[in-house]
């Protein structure tokens, strides 16, 4: 402990330089930047922003890329919250409750709620990760295919269960994106499926193509259909960008419970952010159902503080993963992990004694680029508002072009521009039926890693399903059951009160 003390504070003598201070505020703002651009997001503003880093020393690139890293997350969710356009999946969640809030002309508190849980969530996971590295290294290694494909499984039964109003909307939206994740060349066999001969869908349907379709272009379509009457109220985009005293009570339970919610998983490579923060989601709503007065629905503080503090505890702790064992969880540490390779340097437990010292000042640039972003966007929460006085037709038309911009410039393919298209009409049918769209993409997203992991298990245990069981698998399955009781609990109790009220009516 007294070693990771004194080689931290030599982290942070290198990095509190004017010079390393001004890389870490340029790598924040320009990560903010690109992260909020609708159809852009954090990994695509680390791989754009990589080439400005070639011609720096490997110390004053990765504490510019430290700025870069939480900019970029934290533009997710402002572009989600302003737009309904999260630039990341690990920002959906947030945008749910967030862009409602914004519809409500509250986004500068939703903002400002997103930017205080950001902080929490990245310094708790931070402080670990700067500590505990080595029992970080002796959790991952317990897990295998049994325990991820059971992370998986608990994914997928409790967004449909319980972010969904209804269970079987929830499976039916569950199933769609499962669906469209075995699309393409089946990675174990080499057996092409679903692909109608085209060999263009032979690489699958990208997820940040389906995260754009269905939350971008969905909205757009929905909007243009509906004249924008059932979702959109136009905001002024005006107010205070800090918390009142009531805001802040409701919002620091949910952000302790998010980020206790994303602390593992930044460790464990089961889909990056996306499962911590649906599930810190859905408890937040499990629990808001309970109140005399439910918020869930018209823009609830606590649906934005859960899973913004989930998302970057996951990624604190993510950067921990790649640093002691160079194992990137996600697709923004996987761009990091490229740097590190430019660089001649392998992520790993010898990267400790190989470079301390780029690593020390790296970990000490994540706290500081932390204290650097709350800085900078809490007071420009309300000018990042203003987004909304957009003209509806400008602002919308711009969704579609940078969304269309985005999901070409990953493939320079016009076929994928048309699926899209294709996806974002699902999205807008979906929207009218009240069909939810947050299990369809975690299908998309956890969908071939379940495959994958329960082959594997089957491959080991030769075809005893005997093998899915272990004592970590069968605590994970365990607390699937409860879920699945609890949903089905408060499903009885809500049709319970409904004829209970129905009966009244007719009494009376």
């Amino acid at each position: 402990m007294l070693e990771s003390v004194t080689s931290l504070l030599g982290g942070f003598e290198t990095a509190l330089s004017p010079m390393n201070l001004m890389w870490v505020t340029l790598g924040a703002l320009l990560g903010t930047a690109v992260g909020v651009l609708p159809g852009l997001g954090s990994s695509m503003a680390v791989a754009l922003l990589l080439p400005l880093t070639f011609t720096l020393d490997p110390t004053a690139a990765f504490i510019m890329f430290a700025g870069i890293y939480y900019g970029g997350m934290f533009g997710d969710s402002t572009s989600g919250i302003l737009t309904n356009t999260p630039g990341q999946s690990s920002a959906i969640a947030t945008s749910i409750e967030g862009h409602r809030m914004a519809l409500n002309g509250r986004a500068p508190q939703a903002l400002a709620t997103a930017a205080i849980g950001a902080f929490l969530g990245g310094v708790v996971a931070t402080t670990i990760v700067a500590f505990g590295a080595p029992l970080m290294a002796e959790l991952a290694s317990t897990f295998g295919p049994p325990e991820y494909l059971a992370l998986a499984l608990t994914a997928f039964v409790a967004i449909a269960a319980v972010v969904s109003d209804s269970m079987l909307k929830g499976l039916v939206s569950l199933t769609l994106g499962l669906s469209i994740a075995l699309v393409g060349m089946d990675v174990m066999s080499g057996a092409t499926r679903f692909t109608a001969g085209h060999p263009q869908l032979l690489d699958g349907v990208g997820v940040v193509l389906v995260t754009v379709a269905l939350l971008a272009l969905g909205e757009v379509f929905h909007v243009c259909l509906t004249g924008g009457d059932k979702a959109r109220a136009i905001a002024t985009g005006k107010g205070r960008a800090w918390l009142t005293r009531a805001e802040f009570k409701k919002a620091v339970p949910a952000w302790l419970r998010g980020t206790g919610f994303g602390l593992p998983f930044g460790v464990i490579p089961v889909g990056g952010a996306e499962v911590p923060t649906f599930l810190a989601y859905g408890l937040e709503k499990r629990l808001d159902s309970k109140l005399p007065d439910p918020e869930f629905g018209s823009g609830a503080i606590r649906g934005v503080a859960a899973p913004e503090a989930a998302s970057n505890a996951t990624t604190g702790t993510a950067m921990g993963a790649l640093l002691t064992l160079g194992l990137p969880v996600s697709a923004t540490a996987a761009v990091m992990l490229a740097a590190f390779q430019q660089y001649g340097l392998q992520p790993g437990p010898l990267l400790f004694d190989r470079a301390p010292n780029l690593v020390w000042t790296l970990i000490a640039s994540l706290f500081i680029g932390l204290a650097v972003l709350l800085l900078i966007n809490l007071p420009f929460a309300s000018l990042w508002a203003k987004l909304l006085l957009i003209p509806r037709p400008y602002l919308y038309a711009g969704i579609s072009v940078f969304a269309a911009f985005g999901v070409y410039a990953l493939g320079s393919s016009t076929w994928d521009v048309g699926t899209m298209v294709v996806i974002g009409l699902v999205a807008l049918l979906m929207r009218e039926t009240g069909v939810p769209l947050a299990p369809f993409i975690i299908g998309v997203i956890l969908g071939p890693l379940a495959e994958t992991e329960l082959r594997r298990t089957l491959a080991i245990s030769e075809g005893s399903i005997v093998g899915l069981f272990t004592p970590v698998s069968g605590s994970i399955y365990a607390v699937l059951l409860l879920i699945v009781a609890g949903a089905c609990f408060a499903a009885m109790s809500a049709r319970r009160k409904r004829l209970l009220t129905i009966t009244d009516r007719t009494d009376r």
